[in-house]
């Protein structure tokens, strides 16, 4: 089984994450989606999600195409997530470039090669999240 693991917040899902994971499912056969947890993603934007994590989480299980989901890490940079699933690949949004740039950095510390992908925008003028959710 190659698995494949994506991350993101996942506040409210729509069209364009639809599409990231029908995409993340063509690199392998399962699916796991890391979702980040509220204290990182408001480190990292500056505010909360509008949707509880339970919320959140319920939503991704409801999703075809997402086979398992998973909270990500508690604490920013460590990948943890990544050292307990040992995904083969990792696959990435178009918008996720200082998490490629932070992987790679740390890609010494896995004892195995995972392959990091970025994945093609679904319409993103329309399809994302921070466009959605400020309306």
């Amino acid at each position: 089984m190659k698995k494949v693991l994506v991350f993101g917040v996942f506040d409210g899902v729509h069209e364009g994450h639809r599409s990231f994971f029908k995409e993340a499912k063509t690199h392998g056969d399962y699916l796991i989606a890391a979702i980040a947890q509220d204290h990182i993603v408001e480190h990292l934007k500056g505010r909360l999600p509008q949707t509880n994590l339970a919320d959140r989480i319920a939503d991704l299980q409801a999703e075809d195409g997402v086979d398992q989901v998973v909270l990500g890490d508690s604490e920013i940079g460590t990948y943890e997530v990544v050292k307990k699933y040992r995904p083969e690949v990792i696959a990435l949004g178009y918008d996720q470039e200082a998490l490629k740039d932070d992987l790679e950095s740390h890609k010494k510390e896995f004892d195995w090669k995972p392959k990091i992908v970025v994945l093609n925008s679904y319409e993103p003028n329309k399809y994302k999240s921070s466009l959605i959710n400020r309306k």
